[in-house]
């Protein structure tokens, strides 16, 4: 679509013009139909998906700032597919694996025994020792069942203001908390397995770099400078 023309509808959908809304989301549709398409085989419709999405693309419009400069196609994304995952999510359609829900129930019932007897964390290699399965698995059971750590975790052990919420931008508006958060999740998501490794170990387990190291069979080094390419290349995501 052209881009004058395109902008010329946003501003004008911005103000609550309906048919430059409809008109606009009819020629972003494409975008909304290669979003849905991802979320396929999950017991929905395809069309379905796509009219979920649409009005996630219909609250991008709503809530876009022409004056950031932002790209729309750049900003509606996160929306649509926020939009899709609450819907599949509220009805009980994105499935954790039934291993990795047992082995994480597994893990965390002996990590709560564990700590009951010793008074301290277990490091994962122990816990997944104690629950027979290799350190790998037990990273990947419960990085596939936990959330995204808090927004003020610290990233950094030589920076305690540099936390996950640093990275984001400083407006404070809900839609745009919302859509950051959103967008933080995504950019988790598709950092590379090493990568997504250290983020669950460091951010959500809490682990020393050089505990991380050791369960990932990498030196202390290695996994501060992985540390800062990781941070590099979410404040790019995200920026």
């Amino acid at each position: 679509m052209d881009y004058s023309k395109n902008q010329e509808l946003l501003t004008l959908a911005i103000t609550g013009d309906e048919v430059a809304t409809e008109e606009l989301v009819a020629n972003n549709l494409g975008l909304v139909r290669s979003i849905a398409l991802r979320f396929k085989d999950r017991g929905v419709e395809y069309e379905d998906l796509v009219q979920i999405g649409s009005i996630g693309m219909v609250k991008a419009i709503r809530s876009f700032d022409i004056s950031k400069g932002t790209v729309f196609s750049t900003y509606a994304v996160p929306l649509i597919i926020g939009e899709i995952r609450r819907f599949l999510r509220d009805d009980g359609l994105i499935k954790v694996s039934r291993t990795y829900k047992q082995q994480s129930a597994k893990l965390n019932k002996e990590r709560e025994r564990y700590i009951l007897e010793f008074g301290k964390e277990p490091r994962i290699e122990e816990l997944a020792s104690i629950c027979e399965m290799s350190s790998q698995d037990a990273i990947f059971a419960l990085e596939a069942t936990s959330c995204v750590s808090s927004l003020s975790t610290t990233l950094s052990c030589d920076d305690d203001s540099f936390t996950l919420e640093s990275t984001l931008s400083d407006e404070s508006s809900d839609i745009d908390i919302k859509l950051e958060h959103i967008a933080l999740t995504q950019a988790i998501s598709s950092l590379p397995v090493l990568w997504r490794q250290i983020v669950t170990l460091r951010y959500l387990k809490e682990y020393s770099q050089e505990a991380t190291a050791k369960m990932l069979g990498l030196t202390q080094v290695k996994i501060s400078r992985e540390e800062k390419k990781i941070f590099s290349a979410l404040k790019k995501a995200l920026t």
